[in-house]
């Protein structure tokens, strides 16, 4: 019986065949904390007895969701991390670098074939790349830290087909949605989702992670895909160690294989307080929305700020409405300066925040006031995510939130496209 991509990739690091289902404690090729979790993985260090970190080149801390520290208690958590890693001689991203999830595979942290953890459950975001990286708590992330391995389940895998071509104004956000409503937020628990067919294979890579982000919205404890041409060219100057990407065989055992056919898709809306609350947009479109979001790990990206300024090119954001634009990293503001895209939005009425997750984990950078609806790229809009359990979130695609900012209520992109 052939493999899956998950057992392909622990298989190659237990140095044996290993099955969906077996126990295995597995070397791990990078792994990575953010200000939210690595203060709890240092001192679980300090608890285990660490004095040394395993292998210093294969750990990194991410100041991301707090960043810059709004609060006095947020910079002394912030400068323990700073101290930790200059005692560990351990990298660091600082503020104003970016969201890890856009970091560490534009810094060349991950390649085909890795296993990867964070203490971040959006960790799954590499598996559009074809690395088996999931989130994991901080004491886990300690233990990674000590011994360079972590113990693992190893997930079956639920094979979806994604067939069809997307229609113009139809993005990998929503695609995303669609399969979280379909499957629902706990369909593919504790589950490698492995995602095929001719949709994904159109996609940009930066698409993909977007479909790959949000796998954990389904449960999953992966979202993976084939290592395609694509993939090797996105890596190719980044990545600059040796890797072995892992492909499915024909004959691979899945736990259960979903196809669906995309061509007819239209764009979706995750209504509140839930992620698979999914309807297409013309069914909650004319929503008043007083606050619109675009970055975060999810849509942050490069083409994420050009489908913005597309629609927002000679139209002004609603005077009702404050759109926040956080770009993914340091590296996708400065090309979206060099492309006049920086400019061409704040011409509109959006303003930036730091590079990083801005807004939407709800600690600064755009907390909604009581009552106030919010669409947003982010990928999770349960009650309080942004800070105010008084508001209510929309989760949508970069252009959905712009097209929605000009209009100041939820908008089909596609009339302005």
């Amino acid at each position: 019986m052939g493999m899956t991509i998950a057992e392909k990739v622990f298989s190659s690091h237990c140095g044996r065949e290993v099955r969906a289902g077996e126990l295995v404690v597995a070397e791990v090729d990078f792994m990575m904390g953010q200000d939210g979790t690595s203060p709890l993985a240092i001192k679980a260090f300090r608890e285990l007895g660490g004095d040394k970190v395993n292998d210093p080149a294969r750990v990194a801390l991410v100041i991301d969701h707090s960043s810059p520290s709004p609060l006095e208690g947020v910079s002394n958590l912030h400068a323990m991390m700073r101290a930790f890693a200059a005692e560990q001689e351990i990298g660091i991203y600082d503020i104003g670098c970016g969201v890890c999830h856009c970091l560490l595979p534009e810094r060349g942290h991950v390649a085909p074939g890795d296993i990867v953890i964070g203490a971040d459950s959006h960790t799954t975001t590499y598996g559009a790349i074809n690395a088996f990286s999931t989130g994991v708590g901080s004491t886990d992330l300690a233990a990674a830290m000590l011994t360079g391995r972590l113990w693992f389940k190893v997930p079956p895998t639920l094979r979806l087909e994604l067939h069809g071509q997307l229609q113009e104004g139809v993005y990998s956000k929503d695609v995303a949605l669609f399969l979280a409503g379909q499957l629902t937020a706990d369909g593919a628990t504790y589950l490698a989702v492995e995602y095929g067919g001719e949709v994904i294979s159109a996609l940009s890579v930066e698409a993909r992670f977007t479909i790959s982000n949000m796998a954990v919205e389904m449960g999953a404890k992966a979202g993976l895909m084939e290592a395609d041409a694509k993939t090797m060219e996105w890596v190719s100057g980044r990545v600059s160690r040796p890797f072995t990407p892992a492909a499915p065989d024909q004959d691979a055992a899945y736990e259960k294989t979903e196809e669906f056919d995309l061509s007819g898709l239209v764009p979706q809306v995750a209504e509140p307080h839930r992620v698979d609350s999914v309807r297409p947009v013309e069914e909650v479109e004319g929503t008043p929305v007083q606050e619109a979001v675009i970055g975060t790990c999810t849509n942050g990206r490069l083409e994420d700020l050009e489908v913005a300024a597309r629609i927002l090119a000679g139209r002004r954001v609603s005077p009702e409405v404050r759109l926040i634009v956080a770009p993914a990293s340091c590296r996708v503001f400065l090309d979206a300066m060099e492309k006049g895209i920086v400019k061409q939005l704040i011409e509109a009425g959006a303003v930036f925040v730091t590079p990083g997750c801005g807004p939407c984990v709800g600690t600064h950078n755009g907390v909604p006031s009581d009552g106030e609806r919010v669409i947003s790229t982010a990928n999770r809009n349960f009650k309080g995510r942004m800070g105010n359990a008084e508001a209510f979130i929309y989760l949508a695609s970069p252009a959905t939130v712009a097209a929605s900012a000009v209009a100041g209520k939820i908008t089909d992109p596609r009339r302005m496209l």
